[in-house]
């Protein structure tokens, strides 16, 4: 058997062992569903290969030999590309065993045929030697199978382009775009091979040009297989993964460039179309920086950053994943993106709640303490006083001598217990509202009755100013409270020889009240507190205890009421509470 190398023979068989190299070297790397792409394109390389042997033989024997050999790849490809689009979009042939025996009984039948055409001469009807060319062809006359042979390459062709166009149509452009560049890579080559079946591309009379158009395709093919990691993952594996992750998905490249992501990751940005494959990393996060910071440090790091996407604005957890197969080189960046603004709120919440449970935990204490010091103190007082004037320790003359002292404690002591149940019916069981109409005036006045002979005994005027057809919807109990804590304790710190201006006015649909001392006043520290809902107690001017807890039941009862309370104070000169409720028309008087 002669070899005579020629240019067209010699390029088919380089690019078909280049194909075939690349084709076995990525059916090794790839796993099992798309590892057919491979096989497709070990096939086409077989063709090649082989048809380039042929070109270099001299005589029609020695060409058909090769011919038959050639014939493994070249009927085998049609076969394996719909083998590939089948497991490639993972299609369930679990109930249909039948398919892949039938997809592959066509080529082995149509090999058959070439391997014992001399026989039958269904294939190849005869054959020749072209000289017409620089080098001998062979020449054929089709025979009745030959055409078959052409129609079920065409059609295994289109049915399996079909099946990845239909996968595919909707998926993300990055698959859409892979499944485009394999349906063109076998469409170049058939639509060659239709040139050369009508006779309307033939660079000489016998040479088949489609094995050229193949293998150059498929040599692409494996370029971007190899350098892009083409089918890296399962692209129906990949995107479903994608989608179903509650975290949004931007995948980067090495280059920092958008390379896929997932419908979450849109709900991230104001703008979603800002969000797009191809675009830099830079363009994206062009307002924030730190992101971009955390991209370009190419290591597994977290960040936690706001975002405004329209009128709400958003915490966000982001991580950042260098990609890399292998620890040297990072091939690209990974970022997820959570919203962890729910989370931040409920720890704030959490925080919130700890803090006033520690307060209130903190205030029991504190009341605990205030129990067995302020009230058994005056309580067992008073008791051992009366113990020991039944004994005759104390004389009459020296209890009644008492008694103006022993009577104003046990006056703190009632206030302070009254507070203490009060405070005590509100943290337990809540506190009901049971709101009435209430004649302002009236109310003023019994408080000011109740309190006057405390307010003697420090020779202070408590003055009435503007309570003139003042009425209010309140709680009774809750707003009598209120009075008798704001006024007691303008008594307890006003200096002796002065005044306690209680006064009233109107504004618009409120009342406004205040109590008004011209005492010592309230330092910036404690008026602070005081603003801040925290309690603390001082002694009066009259060394009078105190607890704290009167003024944390103002404030909790005149929200309760609907109102609201500020404190003015200056040192040296005096307190000014204020407290503001909605005012009602008086009554109707009955006819």
């Amino acid at each position: 058997m002669e070899f005579v190398l020629n240019p067209y023979a010699l390029t088919l068989i380089i690019s078909s062992l280049m194909v075939g190299g690349l084709s076995v070297y990525i059916g090794l790397k790839l796993e099992d569903s798309v590892r057919w792409i491979a096989f497709t394109m070990l096939s086409i390389s077989v063709w090649g290969f082989f048809y380039g042997v042929e070109l270099t033989v001299q005589t029609v024997e020695d060409m058909l030999i090769w011919s038959k050999v050639q014939y493994i790849g070249l009927v085998l490809a049609p076969a394996f590309w719909v083998i590939f689009s089948l497991k490639y979009t993972e299609y369930d042939t679990s109930r249909k065993p039948w398919i892949y025996p039938s997809i592959l009984f066509l080529p082995v039948l149509t090999h058959l045929m070439v391997l014992t055409n001399s026989w039958h001469h269904l294939h190849y009807q005869s054959n020749w030697l072209i000289t017409s060319g620089p080098f001998p062809i062979l020449g054929i006359e089709k025979g009745i199978w030959y055409p078959v042979q052409v129609a079920y390459a065409y059609a295994f062709y289109f049915v399996g382009t079909f099946i990845l166009w239909k996968r595919f149509q909707h998926a993300n452009i990055h698959f859409r775009r892979q499944t485009r560049l394999l349906i063109l890579a076998g469409l170049f080559p058939l639509i060659i091979n239709i040139l050369y079946q009508f006779s309307w591309l033939k660079p000489f009379e016998g040479l088949d040009a489609t094995p050229y158009a193949f293998l150059f395709t498929y040599l692409l093919i494996s370029i971007a297989i190899l350098r892009f990691n083409l089918f890296d993952l399962k692209p129906v594996a990949r995107e479903k993964i994608l989608e179903i992750m509650t975290r949004g998905v931007i995948i980067f490249d090495h280059r920092l460039k958008i390379v896929d992501f997932n419908r979450v990751a849109k709900t991230f940005w104001e703008n979603p179309e800002n969000l797009k494959i191809g675009r830099s990393a830079e363009q994206l996060f062009e307002s924030k920086p730190e992101i971009m910071e955390l991209l370009l440090q190419q290591e597994h790091q977290f960040l936690q950053c706001q975002i405004s996407n329209g009128n709400d604005a958003w915490d966000l957890k982001i991580e950042s994943v260098p990609i890399s197969e292998n620890k040297a080189i990072v091939s690209g960046v990974l970022l997820l993106f959570e919203n962890i603004t729910e989370q931040i709120q409920k720890n704030e919440q959490l925080k919130k709640q700890a803090a006033e449970l520690q307060q209130l935990n903190d205030l029991k204490d504190k009341f605990f303490s205030i129990i067995s010091h302020d009230l058994k103190g005056p309580v067992f007082g008073v008791k051992e006083l009366i113990h020991l004037t039944q004994n005759g320790i104390v004389t009459e003359d020296e209890f009644l001598e008492m008694l103006p002292e022993i009577s104003k404690n046990m006056e703190h002591v009632a206030i302070l217990l009254e507070n203490l149940l009060a405070w005590t019916s509100s943290q337990l069981r809540g506190e009901y509202i049971q709101p009435q109409v209430l004649d302002l005036n009236k109310l003023i006045q019994s408080q000011k009755n109740l309190l006057d002979r405390i307010a003697r005994e420090k020779s202070i005027v408590l003055e009435l100013q503007g309570f003139e057809n003042t009425w209010i919807n309140a709680d009774k109990n809750m707003l009598e409270l209120i009075l008798r804590n704001l006024i007691s304790n303008a008594i307890k710190f006003s200096n002796s020889d002065s005044k306690v201006l209680i006064s009233c006015e109107e504004q618009k649909d409120k009342l406004k009240l205040c109590v008004r001392d011209y005492g010592v006043g309230i330092s910036e520290e404690n008026l602070k507190k005081l603003n801040e809902g925290v309690s603390f107690s001082t002694r009066g001017q009259s060394n009078e205890s105190g607890t704290g807890l009167g003024l944390l039941l103002v404030r909790e009862y005149i929200a309760k009421n609907g109102g609201t309370l500020t404190i003015n104070s200056t040192i040296g000169e005096g307190t000014k509470f204020c407290i503001t409720l909605p005012k009602i028309d008086p009554p109707e008087s009955p006819s």
